[in-house]
């Protein structure tokens, strides 16, 4: 421990660029790690160089995409199959967490326009217990190696005493709140030190009221637009498919949006319990 500190105080006294140096080489750095580990951190790394690229093609190149995603690959078919459509929402759901541009936000609007807004709820709570879990999987797998590199050992230390101190409750918080990014608690959650069970407990809680708020969310898209299903572009009225996508685009923004502040709060609030030790 001791030798530890001396190295980290030897680190905050090189010159920032020494220590911007050495931040890079370490990103690079992975002989420590097993092939398995190494495995899984090259797949995060590219899953999110994906999520960059529609991210920026959202926002720049066509904006109708992430609408038209939705709707061609979600809404409709899930209301073509009925009763087995329930069980491709599941799937689908689970696996959205891996693309950043595709939030379960975004994909819980879908279930108030596909079941209203108690079936829909419903529905919104069973997969985002499955998205949860499986986010959660693969982050505590890969995840913490590259949080590390990324953020520092001392920094994910820090959150894993947080978690000791407020886990369920923090879990219930975070999912609880609408527009706190579901997918990155997710992950989040497998870097730090929780037990599933206590994890998966505070998910369920939490998502019970984010999963109605955003069936309802959904349903009011739906009866607003007078839309019906199985949505077809080439019904709608000029400029409707524009508007209705922005309608969309502004929930992933705003998502990004708290997304980033996180990030900055959690930064400074790393920083000052480090002066406060």
């Amino acid at each position: 421990m001791e030798k530890r500190e001396n190295e980290d105080n030897y680190k905050e006294k090189q010159p920032f660029s020494a220590r911007l140096k050495s931040y890079f080489k370490n990103l690079i750095k992975f002989s420590q790690y097993d092939t398995k580990t190494i495995i899984y951190i090259t797949i995060f790394i590219f899953l999110f160089a994906i999520s960059l690229f529609l991210l920026y093609y959202i926002f720049f190149i066509d904006e109708t995409i992430l609408y038209k995603f939705i709707i061609n690959y979600f809404v409709n078919p899930i209301y073509k199959l009925q009763v087995m459509g329930i069980f491709l929402f599941i799937v689908i759901m689970a696996f959205q967490g891996l693309i950043v541009p595709i939030p379960s936000e975004v994909v819980l609007l879908a279930t108030g326009m596909i079941w209203g807004i108690y079936l829909g709820g419903f529905m919104g709570i069973i997969g985002s217990m499955a998205a949860g879990i499986l986010c959660f999987y693969i982050s505590k797998k890969g995840g913490r190696p590259l949080a590390e590199k990324f953020v520092g050992e001392k920094a994910i230390n820090i959150a894993d005493e947080f978690i000791k101190k407020h886990g369920m409750k923090a879990i219930i918080i975070t999912r609880f709140i609408p527009f706190i990014p579901f997918d990155v608690i997710s992950y989040t959650s497998g870097l730090v030190d929780i037990d599933i069970k206590k994890y998966s407990i505070g998910t369920l809680i939490g998502s019970i009221f984010r999963a109605f708020f955003y069936a309802l969310l959904g349903s009011l898209f739906f009866s607003k637009y007078s839309l019906s299903l199985p949505i077809d572009f080439d019904t709608l009225p000029p400029g409707a498919l524009q508007e209705q996508s922005i309608y969309f685009n502004i929930i992933l923004l705003i998502i990004l949006g708290v997304l980033v502040l996180m990030f900055i709060l959690y930064y400074i609030l790393i920083k000052y319990l480090e002066k406060k030790r």
